[in-house]
């Protein structure tokens, strides 16, 4: 069962693509009647990239000052956690596990949001024409599954205990899909989470973006068949998007209740 009280994955404007204060998404967490609102803000290390929505080393000293004084301040009123979405880079894992053991995170997620290609890196997850035409060069099918396999590496490696919007690799492109091959890798990075006791994160952009959440359904149901944990996180980017489309959780819920 998804706890719809909690959104576990919101950004601020620390993370450079994202607007509102830490504050800011607090108060409409209240709002919206939520017991608890995670931070997941950006890291990512040795990404050579037109431009940076990530944090730096003095962005997360002060992400965590305010985020300290925010679970002060609101005690008792909503639980506030501070967590970080990890975006794996295999050619720098030794330097992202040893920034890790430097805090102590609420959650950390586990993304893989830039490919290497030639000594540069592409936004797989982005719509601009840089990164998805030269992700496309490379054939969508093997994007994918290279996507998944490095997906599986970081689980397997990391401290994580979310995987978050498992299937939005390419996913402003019309060719995306997913085809057998995949099918059997998606199957055996949930295996890999289940050794390490993840959580698969049911991410609701994914309602504006293709009219279904990240991942999409049928990947919710072979997780639940496995017995993987489901966590509601919104990937809001404003603070107004905090808990959008919880509501079109409940189906999840309800299926799983009566399954």
């Amino acid at each position: 069962m998804i706890d719809l009280k909690i959104d576990g994955h919101v950004h601020t404007t620390f993370c450079h693509h994202a607007i509102g204060t830490m504050e800011e998404y607090v108060v409409y967490a209240m709002a919206r009647g939520l017991s608890k609102v995670i931070f997941l803000e950006h890291l990512e290390v040795g990404i050579n990239y037109p431009e940076s929505t990530w944090l730096t080393g003095d962005d997360f000293e002060k992400y965590f000052q305010e985020g300290r004084r925010l679970q002060q301040k609101y005690r008792g009123d909503i639980e506030v956690g501070l967590g970080v979405e990890v975006g794996y880079n295999p050619e720098r894992r030794e330097e992202i596990r040893d920034f890790l053991t430097g805090y102590k995170w609420d959650r950390v997620g586990i993304s893989y949001h830039y490919m290497e290609i030639e000594g540069r890196h592409y936004n797989v997850v982005s719509r601009k024409p840089y990164s998805l035409d030269a992700l496309a060069g490379q054939g969508v099918d093997k994007v994918v599954s290279r996507y998944l396999r490095t997906l599986r590496e970081a689980v397997e490696f990391l401290p994580g205990n979310v995987l978050c919007h498992l299937d939005a690799v390419m996913r402003y492109h019309p060719a995306i899909a997913f085809d057998q091959q995949h099918l059997v890798l998606v199957g055996e990075l949930f295996e890999a989470m289940v050794a390490r006791e993840m959580a698969l994160e049911i991410n609701t952009s994914g309602y504006l973006i293709r009219g279904g959440p990240f991942p999409a359904l049928n990947f919710i149901r072979q997780a639940q068949a496995m017995g993987l944990p489901l966590v509601a996180g919104s990937d809001a980017h404003r603070p107004e998007d905090v808990g959008r489309f919880f509501d079109r959780l409940l189906e999840i819920n309800h299926q799983r209740n009566n399954g």
